[in-house]
């Protein structure tokens, strides 16, 4: 039986946990350069399998060796700084125009961050933990899904009215700041355990 009550207690335990996480930082820059529509879907899919894997695994998602899941985030963080510093300028200072942009490739862009950067994340592991503690999977699903959805959807709308007022290359330099930094702390959890 569904529980409006357990839904909306998960929402906003998951909603607080992912709102400050990468999650914003992605969407935030996928939806200056893409469209926001395309960059959602994907993102949207993304935690769609994260909560069914949590829903699914229970707290064994808890037993995963966390060092070695924050070594592959941080190696991937650093990735993407570097390939935002050094990527070549071509001089543009907007966003590419949507229908220069595939539905299949921006929507598989967000979906493979999201599925990757999130992995083994605070918030999958708090969604199975509440599934085990409430054993009610469906009203734990629907109120992780919902509330990764809304900071997803935040992080994209934020990053395209951002655009309005700041530039591209500010953004870019900014964002791949942030993601050293995450590198950082990911690569330190993963070496301290």
């Amino acid at each position: 039986m569904f529980s409006f009550t357990v839904a909306a207690v998960v929402f906003g335990v998951v909603f607080l946990a992912e709102l400050p996480d990468k999650t914003a930082l992605a969407g935030l820059m996928l939806g200056t350069r893409y469209r926001p529509s395309y960059v959602f879907v994907g993102v949207a899919a993304a935690f769609l399998v994260h909560v069914a894997l949590a829903i699914a695994a229970g707290s064994a998602l808890a037993l995963l060796p966390h060092r070695a899941v924050q070594a592959v985030v941080g190696v991937l963080f650093l990735a993407g700084a570097a390939v935002l510093l050094f990527k070549k300028d071509d001089g543009e200072d907007e966003v590419t125009a949507p229908a220069d942009q595939s539905f299949w490739k921006v929507s598989g862009a967000g979906f493979t961050m999201i599925l990757v950067a999130e992995f083994g994340d605070l918030t999958q592991i708090m969604t199975a933990n509440l599934a085990a503690r409430y054993d009610d999977p469906l009203s734990v699903g629907v109120g992780a899904v919902l509330a990764l959805w809304a900071v997803a959807g935040l992080g994209i709308l934020g990053g395209r009215t951002l655009m309005k007022y700041v530039p591209l290359k500010l953004i870019t330099k900014v964002a791949a700041g942030v993601m050293a930094l995450l590198a950082g702390i990911s690569l330190y959890e993963a070496a301290t355990g």
